[in-house]
C-alpha cells in the first residue's frame, strides 16, 4: 500500500480511523489544532530527520503562511482553498530564498543562519501594515470551499483539515521512500560519500528545504482559517523551538513520530492550562522525563524494541 511496510500500513490504518472518529468523541477545534501542529512537525521532520539539517527558523514559513492565507481570505475575499494554497506557496517561496542562503553552511552555522533569517521575518511582520502588528489579523472568515461548501461548521472545517493532513502525510511518506528520499538519507548519513557518487547534494538539500517550508506554510494557512486569527506568535522563535521539542519527543526520522509528538504537546498545552504559570515548568519536567526515558523518541523507541520501521 503506497510503499508502506505491513506495520506502517497497520499504523496508518489505525491513525486514519482515529482521525475520522475523533470529532465524534473530542472537541473538533482541539483536534484541528493537533492536526495542524502535526503537519508542521512532519514538515520539520522531513528536513531534520531525513536530511540532517537542524532549522531553528521554521516558524517563519508557518507564520508567513498563516498571515498570507489570513489576508487572502479576509482582505481579498478569496475562497479557503486558494487562501491555503497561497499560504503554501508563500512558505515555499520564502524557503527557496532562505534555503539558498542557509544550505551553504553546515551544522551550527546552518542552524544560526536559519534562526537569524526567521528573526528578520518576525520583525518584518511586526512592521508590515497588513499584519496589524501585535493585534494580528482577526476574524478571518472560513468561507465556502470551491464556492459550494460552507466551512463555518466546525465539522466541515475538520473534514478539510483531516483530508489535508492525511494527503500531506502520504505525500511525505512517498517522498522519503522514493529514490529522491534515499539520496536525502545518504546525505544525512555521509554527505562527502554522496558527493563522491556524483550527487549534487546542495540541490537535493534545497529541494527538501523548499518542500519542508511549503508544507509548514500549508499548516500555518490551515491553522489561520481554523482559529480565525494570525498573530506574531506564529512567527516567533518560541514556535520554532516548540516544533523541535515535538519532533524530538515523537522520534526523529520516523514517519509517525511527529504526529505522536504533536498529540502529546498539544494535549499538554490544553489540559495543563489549569496550572497557570506552572504550566511551562510542568511541560519542561515532562519533556525531560520523556527524553531520558525515550532517547530515540516515543515512536523511535517503540520501533526499536519491536524491531520494525515506523
Amino acid at each position: 500500500m503506497l510503499g508502506f511496510s505491513r506495520p506502517q500500513a497497520a499504523a496508518f490504518l489505525v491513525m486514519t480511523i482515529l482521525v475520522i472518529a475523533g470529532p465524534f468523541v473530542l472537541y473538533p477545534i482541539f483536534l484541528m489544532k493537533v492536526l495542524c501542529v502535526a503537519l508542521f512537525a512532519c514538515a520539520f521532520n522531513l528536513l531534520i530527520g531525513y536530511v540532517g539539517l537542524m532549522s531553528f527558523g521554521h516558524a517563519a514559513y508557518y507564520g508567513m503562511g498563516a498571515y498570507v492565507a489570513a489576508y487572502a481570505a479576509k482582505g481579498w475575499g478569496l475562497s479557503p482553498e486558494i487562501a491555503i494554497l497561497l499560504g503554501t506557496l508563500t512558505g515555499a517561496a520564502l524557503g527557496t530564498v532562505f534555503g539558498w542562503l542557509a544550505i551553504r553552511r553546515q551544522g551550527i552555522y546552518f542552524a544560526m543562519i536559519t534562526l537569524a533569517l526567521a528573526q528578520m521575518a518576525y520583525f518584518f511582520c511586526v512592521q508590515a501594515p497588513f499584519t496589524h502588528g501585535e493585534d494580528g489579523i482577526q476574524q478571518i472568515p472560513r468561507g465556502r470551499l470551491f464556492g459550494l461548501f460552507s466551512l463555518n461548521s466546525d465539522m466541515a472545517m475538520y473534514a478539510l483539515v483531516a483530508v489535508l493532513f492525511l494527503a500531506v502525510f502520504l505525500l511525505i511518506h512517498r517522498i522519503i521512500h522514493s529514490p529522491f528520499g534515499q539520496v536525502l538519507k545518504a546525505i544525512r548519513e555521509n554527505e562527502p560519500r554522496a558527493i563522491s557518487l556524483g550527487y549534487r547534494t546542495d540541490d537535493y538539500k534545497l529541494i527538501a528545504f523548499i518542500l519542508s517550508a511549503g508544507i509548514a506554510g500549508l499548516a500555518g494557512g490551515a491553522k489561520a482559517l481554523v482559529f480565525g486569527i494570525a498573530t506574531l506568535t506564529d512567527v516567533h522563535f518560541s514556535t520554532s523551538g516548540g516544533i523541535v521539542l515535538i519532533t524530538l519527543l515523537g522520534g526523529l526520522g520516523t514517519v509517525f513520530g511527529p504526529v505522536m509528538g504533536a498529540v502529546i504537546y498539544t494535549s499538554m498545552e490544553n489540559y495543563l492550562a489549569q496550572f497557570g504559570s506552572w504550566v511551562t515548568v510542568t511541560q519542561g519536567v515532562i519533556f525531560v522525563v520523556c527524553v531520558l526515558a525515550f532517547r530515540r523518541g516515543i515512536i523511535g523507541e517503540l520501533a526499536a524494541r519491536l524491531r520494525i520501521a515506523l
